[in-house]
Parts: C-alpha cells; structure tokens; sequence
C-alpha cells in the first residue's frame, strides 16, 4: 500500500474540493480526511488534511504553491 502524505491543510469543504481538482488537473490523485476530531454538535464544515501518494509530494507542492501565486498575482 502507498503511503499517503499530507501536504496541505483547507480551511472548508470549498477550498479542500479546490485543491483537489487543481491536483486532479495536475495527474495527481488525493484524498481528504478531517484535520481535527468531528464533535457532532459542531457543523461539517471542518478542516481537512489534502494527502496524496509519498511519491507525488514534490508534484503537488508545486501544483499548490502555482495557485497560491496565481491568487496572488489576480488579487493586486
């Protein structure tokens, strides 16, 4: 089995689903699990771990730090 390894953290659902499909678009499947422990009287909306395989790291770092710039760049 391959090793998953986190390599970011979304503040929500919206942005963990955001960084799914730029790694997606990427080749790079990931998977999403929940940052912190889910108390049920606390709504879903929850942070959550983005993990991808040990091999794809260095990939989907990049693929991450490429939209952070984008966002950058289209926010000034």
């Amino acid at each position: 089995m391959t090793r998953l390894v986190q390599v970011a953290v979304a503040g929500d659902v919206t942005e963990a689903e955001e960084l799914q499909g730029l790694l997606d678009a990427a080749g790079i499947e990931s998977h999403l699990e929940p940052a912190v422990e889910h108390d049920p009287a606390v709504p879903d909306d929850l942070p959550l771990k983005v993990l991808v395989a040990e091999g794809d790291v260095d990939d989907a770092r990049d693929a991450i730090e490429a939209l952070s710039e984008n966002e950058d760049e289209n926010a000034e």
